[in-house]
């Protein structure tokens, strides 16, 4: 039996899992690590404490298995969208901004009303947003021109991670399709961004496959020919680690933040500029959408509102009420990713009354996020097809009520996996893939993933609430 170790960096911890060939996890550890913020919109990480954390997790998965001699290799999952500077000795000039750093917002807003924001959305398959790679160095330029013209690199969180073990400055397709800067269709640096974003080709890593595999690296402890798989970004890999890669299969993740995804063959085009298209390998695209408003929202409600009860018996209270009673909750405290794509996008509640409670509000709540990722679902559907089946991951799969009302809604099956976390496993399927270790992905549907629970759809009640909530935010774009 081998097995590998896949590590998920991700915007507040990182995670390691060991998973073997045959679908069994071994062991996992987490890391956490807090995020710097103003009110100017800055949300950055610390890239030390970020290999810190890789660090860590990676020798306690390590120590906590029996046979170290089965593990075949170590494979990455981690976050899109973020962008360090660097100097020529590899020194870090900034933090890491993340997604959700906001301050690109007016480059995005010019870029994103302009034919040429349409030409990048059309090649590049990354929605003109803040989050975006290239609106962040259009910020960097004109508000901090030292540190834009003393970088000799910009790199993501992985990248840093990547040159820290080996000296290489390379970046899988995955990570790079979702930079605003790649060509999906020729897998190279899109030469009209980098234009726009004034810089060159050698300012950015050297593009490579999601299964490229580097060994020497500079650990201490560590095997000296284990193999590194480079693996990919994190959503992407969370539809593998989820079994969503055949057609219709979809993938719904909540943690702090939100996603439904599904793989395609080709990176359908969406006129309307709603969805992403990232790379998962040259023959599988993953299209879908993000929303900036998961659980961060329900513990912003809990934190504020709560009393001090747990996040876990607010959201068990939420089921005590027959449902919201009229009540909507349009969730943009963040502003929005897909698919209205607004950093201006503010959160409401909508349809207040006397009798309303403190649960009917926590009910409305888990009703606006699941139908931010309805809507980014009814979109998916038109552009690429219809949802035959809905594999979910992240921390709302601990609410058994949750998964039933998302079920409910969709109006589709809601799968659960044994799978600790869904990104690392995909890491980890990907690592076994690069290695030999199974003949394909589709394959791993059939030897390392299980379902462990399902939610068939019982009643079609929501109807007249979410035509309320996406009316809400067409009437109001506006005034926010």
């Amino acid at each position: 039996m081998s097995y590998i170790i896949g590590i998920d960096i991700g915007t507040t911890n990182t995670k390691a899992v060991a998973f073997t060939d045959t679908g069994l996890m071994l062991a996992d550890a987490s890391h956490s690590y807090t995020a710097f913020t103003d009110e100017e919109g800055a949300h950055e990480l610390d890239p030390r404490q970020l290999w810190d954390a890789v660090l860590k997790v990676l020798l306690e998965v390590l120590s906590r298995t029996s046979d170290q001699k089965g593990l075949a290799g170590v494979s990455f999952s981690c976050a899109m969208h973020s962008l360090i500077a660097v100097d020529q000795q590899g020194e870090l000039l900034t933090r890491a901004m993340t997604w959700a750093d906001s301050r690109s917002k007016s480059y995005a807003d010019r870029l994103k009303t302009s034919e040429a924001g349409r030409l990048i959305y059309q090649q590049t398959g990354t929605p003109i947003h803040p989050m975006s790679p290239l609106c962040k160095l259009l910020w960097l330029r004109e508000k901090e021109p030292d540190i834009f013209l003393r970088a000799a690199k910009f790199i993501s969180i992985k990248e840093y991670i990547w040159w820290k073990l080996f000296g290489k400055y390379q970046v899988d397709y995955s990570l790079a399709s979702a930079t605003g800067l790649f060509d999906i269709y020729h897998f190279t640096w899109y030469k009209e961004s980098l234009e726009l974003a004034g810089i060159r080709e050698d300012h950015l890593s050297e593009p490579v496959a999601c299964v490229h595999i580097e060994k020497g690296h500079r650990l201490e402890g560590i095997p000296g020919g284990l193999p590194f798989i480079i693996g990919g970004s994190d959503g992407c890999l969370a539809n593998l680690g989820s079994n969503a890669v055949k057609p219709g299969e979809t993938a719904l993740t909540i943690g702090t933040s939100g996603a439904i995804r599904m793989t395609t063959q080709s990176p359908t085009y969406d006129p309307e500029e709603r969805i992403f298209r990232y790379i998962l390998t040259r023959d599988l695209y993953v299209c879908g959408g993000a929303t900036n408003n998961g659980g961060g929202a329900v513990q912003w409600f809990v934190s504020n509102f709560g009393g001090g009860s747990p996040v876990e018996d607010m959201v068990r209270s939420a089921f005590d009420v027959a449902g919201s009673d009229g009540l909507v909750f349009l969730p943009y405290l963040l502003g929005e990713r897909a698919p209205i794509w607004n950093a201006d996008a503010r959160a409401l509640f909508f349809g207040i009354k006397a009798s309303h409670g403190q649960a009917h509000f926590m009910r409305a709540v888990l009703e606006g996020i699941s139908f931010s990722l309805h809507q980014v679902g009814a979109s998916l559907e038109e552009t690429i097809g219809p949802i035959r089946h809905i594999y979910a991951s992240g921390g709302f799969t601990h609410s058994p009520q949750w998964l039933q009302m998302m079920a409910d809604i969709f109006g589709r099956t809601v799968y659960t996996t044994s799978s600790a976390d869904a990104s690392a496993i995909g890491a980890c399927i990907m690592g076994a893939y690069a290695l030999g270790i199974i003949p394909g992905l589709y394959a791993a549907a059939a030897t390392m993933i299980r379902i462990k629970d399902s939610y068939e759809p019982k009643q079609d009640v929501y109807g007249t609430s979410y035509a309320t909530y996406t009316e809400l935010y067409r009437r109001l774009k506006d005034l926010m």
